[in-house]
């Protein structure tokens, strides 16, 4: 436990600055793209995945709890698993096909690869 509150901290342990003040780091909160301005890829890929194959979506930008949301409705159409990670949907299996209708009739614009 007291080894996760020194991380935080940055490695910070002590100092002898009597104006010493922790800086925080703000990160902007980057906004979520309306759909028609959403520019996602859709590939199959096979790589690091016991030749199982998935259907990865790249580019989304915007807030994780929105890719989260998109994630969910993608593999509930899809009728299968998969996750959300560093920014990529994953789906499981070969879901091209489904996962570019699903999102062109949702008003996104998007594009298969090969």
């Amino acid at each position: 436990m007291q080894k996760k509150k020194l991380n935080s901290l940055g490695g910070l342990v002590y100092s002898t600055d009597p104006n010493f003040k922790l800086e925080e780091d703000y990160v902007e909160a980057q906004e979520t793209l309306p759909p028609a301005q959403q520019k996602l890829r859709i590939l199959l890929d096979k790589k690091q995945r016991a030749g199982k194959a998935v259907t990865l979506v790249t580019g989304f930008i915007g807030v994780e709890k929105h890719i989260e949301e998109l994630g969910k409705k993608l593999k509930t159409f899809c009728g299968t698993g998969g996750s959300v990670k560093e920014g990529e949907i994953i789906v499981q299996g070969d879901n091209r096909d489904k996962v570019l209708q699903w999102l062109l009739k949702n008003g996104y614009s998007a594009a298969k690869k090969i």
